[in-house]
Formats: C-alpha cells, structure tokens, sequence
C-alpha cells in the first residue's frame, strides 16, 4: 500500500487529542487522515469516549478520508454537563462542525451516535453530503424507551463475571460473537499513552436519559432526509433492536441496509473489513 501522508497521527491510536472552544466549552476530538475533500465527522455511542471508536474502522477510513472522532459535552475531556435531550447533542455538534470551518460534511452515528446524526441532518440538511447510521433507530423507534432496562442486567452481568459489558451488549454469545467481542475489546486497548479520561456516572446517566427521551419522542419525518443513506445492523441488536433499521431505510427515500448474520448491537465491529469496504464505496472515497 502507497505511504498515504495524514493530517495528524499515523494510526488513530497515535492521534494527538485535540481540543476546540464552541460557545465557551472546549470539545475534545481528534484528526486524522489525508487533507482536502468532505471530512467524515464520528458520532458514538451512550457513555462513549474518543478511545471507544474502533480503531480498525476509523484506521481504514482515514487511509482514504478526513476523519474527525468527537466527544459529547460533557463526556471524556469535553467541558460543561451532558446534555438530557439529542436535541442539545444534535445542535453542539452543528455547532462543533461549524467551529472546525466544515461547510459540508458526511456523517456517521453509532447507536446514540445515529439518534444525533438523524437529528442534525433534520436541523441542517444543508451541512450532511451523505449519512450512515449504525446500530440505531429513529425517534419513537421500537425498545429504545427500554435500552437502559435491557442494559442494566447486562452490565452487572459483565461486572460479576469479570468481563466487558460491551462482550454481552454488543455482541451475541455465540463462538463468532464471542470471538469477535474479544478482539473488538483488545483493539479499544491499542492506545497506550495519552488516553481519553472515562465517562463520569454522572453523564452516563444524563445521556440514558436522552435516550429514553428519544424513545418515547414523536416519530420524525424521515422522508425529508433526501440524501444517500447507509445503515448498518447485526441481525441480533439487543440494545437497539433491529427492526429499527429496517424501519428507517423503509422511510428514507435514498436509503441503503446491510444486516450482517449472527450479529448483535456492535455488527460494524464484529464485520468491520466488510463495513469498512460497503462504507467507503458509499461515500465515493
């Protein structure tokens, strides 16, 4: 493979953690990837930090885009509190974009992440070039009011058997899940130095309480999204179900699904050189 000159750090285990000022917080992100084209901004998951993004996917998207990974408010180094509703999440990320000179961007969500993306490309269709949506579901969608409820067992379940959470939440306990989960979480080991700080209890719960605001929201028009959309499920999400998935390409007129088998919330992960490979021809790259 060619030597490919990115904007800052070789691998997104050696990104330099960066920091902005939007309307006097400082968010936290980091950048990496060849310089020039429509960046690619990353949104994650509930009580995730910058080290939660794969490195493999956003390795693999940097080989060929701008890539810029993003802390909520609140979350990891971001200032100020974490926000109770995706609407205050959707409009700091407007506005983070903004900060960083983006006339135009593609944006991709992951869980919580894809509640936010939707919601920005709603608020600011003039700013999103094309979407992809992962392991997520639209306002109003089916079991997102529960997600905490389906979660809490599964978290203490990780805490009484020694184990990662995300090995039950994201994965399905079969060999290939557990394989999987395994290698995902050796992975988010990878950074050695200069780590993001964890989420405090306190917005991991502020955030569980966005998302069971957004559970229980009216549905939105999704209709209005008028731009390529891809969206990316297992075919066994527990968190989110999938039939979420299955529900938002129904309603958005350009709208692209992949269902990987024998998978849970965290299929990108577990399939991550096939969603690498789908992702990248969708966007062009």
């Amino acid at each position: 493979m060619p030597l490919i000159k990115l904007g800052s750090g070789a691998r997104y285990a050696e990104a330099p953690n960066l920091s902005i000022s939007v309307n006097g917080t400082a968010f936290a992100y980091r950048d990496l990837g060849p310089r020039g084209g429509v960046p690619l901004v990353l949104l994650n998951h509930w009580g995730a930090v910058l080290d939660n993004f794969d490195p493999r996917i956003v390795d693999g998207f940097a080989c060929k885009r701008r890539v810029i990974a993003t802390n909520y408010r609140g979350i990891g180094a971001s200032g100020g509190t974490a926000p109770v509703t995706v609407d205050e999440m959707a409009r700091d990320a407007i506005a983070l974009i903004e900060a960083l000179g983006f006339e135009k961007v593609d944006l991709l969500g992951f869980s919580l992440g894809g509640f936010v993306a939707q919601d920005i490309t709603l608020k600011a269709p003039h700013l999103v070039r094309k979407l992809i949506l992962t392991g997520t579901g639209p306002a109003g969608g089916i079991g997102i009011e529960r997600v905490g409820a389906v979660s809490w067992p599964l978290i203490l379940k990780g805490l009484l058997t020694f184990r990662d959470p995300k090995s039950y939440l994201f994965f399905p306990s079969t060999a290939h899940g557990r394989r999987a989960a395994k290698a995902f979480l050796n992975r988010l080991k990878e950074r050695s130095a200069a780590r993001d700080k964890g989420p405090i209890p306190g917005a991991f719960l502020r955030q569980l309480k966005a998302i069971k605001a957004w559970g229980r929201q009216a549905p939105q028009d999704l209709g209005r999204i008028k731009i390529p959309v891809l969206i990316a499920n297992g075919d066994d999400d527990v968190m989110v179900p999938t039939v979420n998935s299955t529900d938002i390409a129904r309603r958005i007129p350009e709208a692209e699904l992949v269902i990987y088998q024998d998978a849970g919330h965290g299929g990108i992960f577990q399939y991550h050189a096939d969603f690498v490979s789908k992702a990248l021809s969708f966007l062009g790259a």
